[in-house]
């Protein structure tokens, strides 16, 4: 076969592969926001059905005589087709050492173990998510020595979602973020403390809704092809560039927490939305890894949305929504929203405490892993670690281990990507300021500049560049956890007087 025919037939793969996760993620999606409790089951028979025509397509003979010929004229293909032929025979390698009926009874865990977590922790029943828990853990572990054979099991999930990720990077970075931030915080526990009680009261749903809609105006997301949904634990989910869901959780007593998650989910929605047109329908379609992911997200929601600037721009709009904060300035609204003291849910973290939530995971799966710590002493575990590090007690497993959905997702080595990507968004900040006025833009209500840098440096390229590749094209430099060391406390220090 030409290797022009052959590059056809690709394409066709890609839109089929796609148009599968296509319908497979819109079944997930349901199920996280509309589906009823009772058709959890009738959706896993259908997830099942589709994953096993998806891994049928992605591991047959067609496709795997395909890819080998490409994969053996890489120096006819440009920079593109290059990197997407390494990366679906690389994706089709590690299929291929995944027995089907295997991969197939997965696709009915993962659905299964999600609808249980929703039901566990509705009902703060630990109990009844721990068997379904130890199976995804026994799965997960059985899936990561087929597919990184030569990778210890930890090591192997989190290359999964960052790739060249390992545990020895994780510690020594999560090690500069103990030695430097946990005094920091101490210094901040010890301060005058913030008063942000304005953020608590009666804040109509109706009202927080019309705040969402705003809120995505003002990071200017495409309504035409961003949608919003509500959800128990707020996510975002991304079929295509032109097809982008967010979802968001409302607390009447508090505006604060949904208005955080959109912002969140936004910087998700604008890095999937905006891979340039040719890598659309390919498997560079999306973004390269999910700290990267959660560089945009958290950069938004904190660097951006927590800042004086944002707050000052958006002060106008909530003081219109929610008549109880007509008599608050901006000032006391930009102290309420950075208050920092340490909490139970990671989703609802302050800035500066955020890091040692995943910390805390971080730890947890590592034993979960290494056979140290069982699915039954988890809850003890996590409690202890909360004492440890944060200097609270956990009232109840809804509050403490049953709180993020991402252990029923199967999101084994997931966690790291938080906390490295906030690091990442602070030193992409400080790049970012040598050539964009990033005040300048807050201040005249328009965050065009913003979205243009990170377009430019991040956004278009998708998964055309690995992550260390593309971090070394934007940021010019090594990646340093100092910028976001540095960042954290300067801001800190101002807030509580240090």
């Amino acid at each position: 076969m030409e290797v022009q025919q052959a590059l056809q037939k690709l394409d066709q793969l890609q839109r089929k592969q796609q148009a599968y996760q296509h319908a497979m993620g819109l079944i997930d999606f349901d199920g996280a926001t509309a589906a009823p409790s009772g058709a959890a089951a009738n959706r896993g028979e259908t997830l099942a059905i589709l994953g096993e025509e998806s891994y049928k397509l992605a591991t047959g003979e067609e496709t795997v005589a395909l890819l080998d010929g490409l994969y053996a004229n890489l120096n006819e293909l440009d920079e593109v087709q290059r990197k997407i032929v390494r990366n679906l025979h690389e994706e089709i390698e590690n299929m291929r050492r995944v027995p089907m009926d295997e991969y197939v009874a997965y696709q009915r865990l993962l659905n299964e173990s999600q609808n249980v977590w929703h039901k566990a922790k509705e009902t703060n029943d630990y109990a009844l998510f721990m068997p379904v828990l130890e199976k995804m853990i026994a799965a997960n572990k059985r899936l990561a020595g087929y597919m990184k054979p030569g990778l210890p099991t930890y090591d192997a999930l989190l290359d999964r979602y960052e790739k060249g990720l390992t545990r020895e990077k994780c510690d020594s970075f999560f090690h500069v973020i103990r030695r430097e931030l946990v005094p920091l915080i101490h210094a901040v526990s010890n301060a005058a403390q913030v008063d942000d009680r304005i953020l608590f009261g009666h804040f109509p749903l109706e009202q927080q809704k019309k705040l969402s809609d705003y809120l995505m105006e003002v990071m200017k997301l495409d309504r035409a092809h961003v949608g919003i949904a509500e959800t128990e634990h707020p996510f975002t989910t991304s079929f295509t560039k032109y097809d982008v869901r967010i979802s968001t959780h409302y607390h009447e007593e508090n505006f604060s927490y949904s208005m955080f998650s959109v912002i969140h989910e936004g910087g998700h929605a604008l890095y999937d939305a905006h891979p340039a047109d040719n890598l659309a329908y390919t498997v560079l379609g999306g973004g390269v890894s999910m700290s990267i992911h959660e560089s945009q997200s958290r950069f938004y929601e904190n660097i951006i949305g927590r800042s004086r600037g944002y707050i000052r721009l958006i002060a106008p709009k909530l003081r219109e929504l929610f008549p109880q904060l007509s008599g608050v300035d901006d000032e006391a609204l930009y102290l309420a929203i950075n208050k920092s003291t340490p909490s139970l849910i990671r989703t609802e973290a302050d800035e500066l405490t955020y890091c040692l939530h995943i910390l805390i995971r971080y730890e947890l799966e590592q034993q979960l892993f290494d056979g140290k710590l069982s699915v039954q002493d988890l809850p003890g575990a996590w409690n202890k670690l909360y004492k440890d590090c944060l200097g609270i007690e956990v009232p109840s497993d809804r509050e403490g281990v049953l709180q993020d959905m991402h252990w029923s997702g199967g999101l084994f080595g997931y966690f790291p990507s938080y906390a490295l990507g906030s690091a990442y968004g602070a030193q992409m900040l400080h790049v970012m300021k040598q050539t964009v006025d990033v005040e300048g833009a807050l201040a005249k209500g328009d965050l065009a500049p913003i979205n243009g840098w990170l377009e430019k440096n991040i956004w278009q390229y998708g998964g055309l560049y690995d992550p260390g590749e593309l971090l070394a094209k934007a940021l010019g430099a090594p990646f340093d956890p100092m910028y976001y060391v540095n960042y954290l406390k300067e801001k800190y220090s101002e807030i509580y007087h240090l």
